[in-house]
């Protein structure tokens, strides 16, 4: 009997399955194809599925001067730079690189990795647009110190990008809201910067930055690019015991902002033979210097600098040295798929401050949590690499997933601007 009713039941189902098919009413195919083309695809809700495609990605064709010319200055070529022609990473660059975010993800794109972005050639099939502008490297070339002539020229380069997107329809559209940028140094597009609040902004952290400018509704935070050599033959018996020094910290002391306290944790650390606190600058030598030092020490100490993140975070991390973060206000790349709590040590600048109290906590934390953060740190490295060609779940790749998170909310944001009549009402309250 329960044989009968199993059968019917099937037949039945199969008949229901195979009507909706036929009038339309169940379309299969939805489930397996990509979006369909429409004229503004990061309005389109989501299909089923569609968080596992890969962010579609349209690159603006900008002369050389704004990106990789600036390697070559002698090389007045105006036309796009190719995948073919795409240059390698200066050597010896010293310190630009950490603001290099800009450069990698350019170079994905043209690279084509399949990863968590594509390039699309038709600006129509879009949910971004990247623009492929090397602010930082700018900063960096032409006028670092701000005060040099040469900041007309990173001057001009802002003007004259922004003359090409105001004229682009895509700019146009949605003012800028589903462009993206990368500004990882924090004066980089100093000059214009209030032209782009509206737009997806890659920054390092909102140090220097009021909320007009930048936030974590519509920004990505991303990762510094580490300057010393990556530990990729971590393997020791005893982990622990093969790093001497307690903590280590080399770098500049003399910083601005909540980076004062370096002085004062220089005072603080000095006198114990355990821990390794040192006034430097990034020279190869020195860096080459930290490398080692890093690597032979269990934790690795991480106060603010001029804004409340630095490199030295992300140098510890590939170094597999456990992080003491020292910074009230700092804010953490790919935060909503890693728990930074799993593999650092945090305290605020009123305990990091207390004589002994750092040191102490330290000196008796369980050496068997700290072998379970050193894995951890292991685990997790590979996301902070920036390389070319790029690799599935390396840093750039974490960085086009972030921002594929922030398309609901610009889709709010666009939705919202085309309603109201008084925009942000509720901050004149």
């Amino acid at each position: 009997m329960f044989g009968k009713v199993v059968t019917c039941f099937s037949v039945v189902l199969l008949l229901l399955v195979s009507s909706s098919i036929l009038v339309g009413t169940l379309d299969v195919r939805s489930y397996y194809y990509s979006l369909p083309v429409f004229k503004s695809p990061l309005l389109v809700a989501s299909a089923p599925c569609s968080h596992h495609l890969p962010l579609r990605v349209y690159m603006y064709d900008l002369p050389r001067r704004f990106n990789v010319g600036m390697f070559h200055r002698r090389n007045t070529s105006e036309a796009p730079v190719t995948v073919r022609e795409f240059p390698p990473w200066p050597e010896n660059s010293g310190l630009k690189k950490q603001h290099s975010v800009e450069y990698w993800m350019m170079g994905s794109l043209l690279h084509g990795d399949g990863g968590d972005a594509v390039r699309v050639s038709d600006p129509e099939l879009a949910q971004v647009f990247f623009v492929p502008f090397f602010s930082s490297l700018s900063f960096n070339t032409h006028g670092h110190h701000m005060t040099d002539s040469a900041s007309k020229v990173d001057r001009q380069l802002q003007i004259d990008l922004m003359g090409i997107l105001r004229q682009s329809k895509y700019w146009q559209r949605f003012g800028g809201r589903d462009h993206v940028f990368p500004m990882t140094h924090p004066n980089a597009f100093r000059f214009l910067r209030d032209q782009v609040n509206e737009s997806i902004q890659i920054v390092v952290d909102f140090g220097r930055y009021p909320k007009g400018v930048s936030n974590l509704n519509k920004d990505v935070v991303s990762p510094y690019v580490h300057v010393v050599d990556s530990y990729a033959d971590d393997d020791p018996q005893d982990p622990y015991e093969s790093r001497t020094k307690l903590l280590f910290f080399r770098g500049k002391t003399i910083r601005k902002d909540d980076g004062v306290v370096r002085v004062k944790l220089a005072k603080i650390l000095a006198g114990y033979d355990d821990v390794h606190y040192e006034r430097s600058v990034a020279t190869g030598e020195n860096i080459n210097l930290s490398t080692k030092g890093m690597r032979s020490s269990k934790f690795c100490l991480h106060p603010a600098g001029d804004t409340p993140s630095s490199c030295r975070l992300f140098d510890a991390i590939v170094s597999h040295c456990v992080p003491v973060i020292v910074s009230d206000k700092i804010e953490l790349p790919f935060e909503n798929e890693i728990d930074y709590s799993q593999f650092s040590v945090f305290f605020s600048f009123k305990e990091a401050l207390e004589p002994e109290y750092m040191i102490n906590q330290l000196r008796k934390f369980p050496k068997k949590k700290w072998t379970e953060m050193w894995r951890q740190l292991k685990n997790i490295s590979h996301h902070y690499e920036f390389q070319y060609p790029p690799k599935r779940e390396d840093a750039v790749n974490m960085l086009w997933r972030q921002i594929k998170h922030k398309l609901p909310g610009i889709r709010r944001s666009v939705h919202r601007s085309q309603r109201l009549k008084i925009q942000d009402w509720w901050k004149k309250r």
